[in-house]
């Protein structure tokens, strides 16, 4: 297994998480490589008492940090694995990945999708619409990269991917503070990322994952956001929410469910919107002052 893939995690000061991490990782028995962004806390001391192989890069965006990872690092096995600190890879994940790794694999597939399990004030968000959600977090060496955007970026692999049956668990957040701060800034980005699109004159870029109805899980889910998009502000996350909650079931996750929901798939939406009606209103008053 250990020549078969390598582990690649970033972590910037989290102490809380990457003990657990590096243990759901530990079965794989694979090499395990830290990008390590400036961190002030444990997080470096925790890792060498692991026997990770600890690299430091500055921080610009999850992408670029990402790319700079899988263009740069001494990564020697044939697939590698990209996980995130506050990942765990589930028991079953990791056996499926052990007898995986056992047999030859098509060498047709260059990519397999993991499903993520959120959990959200410990509790697995398991509707709405929210499970099953697919990455592709595991390729071969030299034919994926992560897309080039500031907010909601996905592996694109290179050929054909299948899909895993297990998970990796995504502890989503160790606060509602700490998701309304990170929320907060990807909203930006994200309104950024859609004013962006408004004004460009180019095609679709091909090194973002294509929005298809009938194509892999991440494909179908691309999709639906853009019909999502298409929709007038203020609107459509008032519409996504009642889909998500009533239609899609969310109000089966309960109390944390309806919390997690509401924060995700309503507050966070509408504040996307705020900001890009902002950054439109800033344009639009610019081009009246010439």
């Amino acid at each position: 297994m250990s020549q078969s893939i390598d582990i690649v995690i970033l972590t910037f000061n989290e102490e809380r998480n990457i003990e657990a991490c590096l243990q759901s990782v530990s079965a794989l028995n694979a090499k395990i490589f830290i990008v390590d962004s400036s961190s002030t806390d444990r997080t470096l001391a925790i890792c060498e008492s692991y026997n990770t192989h600890v690299f430091h890069h500055p921080f610009e965006n999850y992408a670029s940090q990402r790319n700079w990872a899988l263009q740069n690092l001494p990564l020697e096995a044939e697939w590698t694995l990209n996980i995130d600190a506050d990942h765990r890879v589930t028991e079953a994940l990791a056996n499926e990945l052990t007898d995986l790794f056992r047999h030859d694999i098509d060498t047709g597939v260059n990519g397999f999708l993991i499903s993520r399990q959120t959990l959200f004030m410990d509790k697995w968000i398991k509707h709405g619409g929210h499970y099953p959600t697919y990455h592709a977090n595991l390729f071969r060496k030299g034919f994926g990269h992560c897309e080039e955007k500031l907010y909601d970026q996905h592996f694109v692999v290179t050929g054909k991917t299948n899909i895993l049956k297990n998970d990796i668990i995504d502890i989503i957040t160790d606060s509602v503070n700490t998701f309304i701060i990170r929320h907060n800034h990807w909203a930006t980005l994200e309104a950024r990322h859609l004013f962006a699109l408004q004004t460009q004159t180019t095609g679709h870029d091909t090194q973002l994952i294509k929005p298809r109805l009938l194509g892999n899980p991440m494909e179908r889910r691309r999709y639906m956001k853009k019909q999502y998009e298409s929709f007038p502000l203020f609107i459509r996350p008032v519409f996504y929410f009642m889909i998500r909650y009533f239609i899609r079931l969310g109000f089966l996750d309960g109390t944390r469910g309806f919390i997690f929901h509401f924060l995700q798939g309503f507050w966070f939406r509408f504040l996307i919107d705020v900001k890009l009606y902002e950054l439109r209103r800033s344009q639009n008053s610019k081009h009246m002052q010439r």
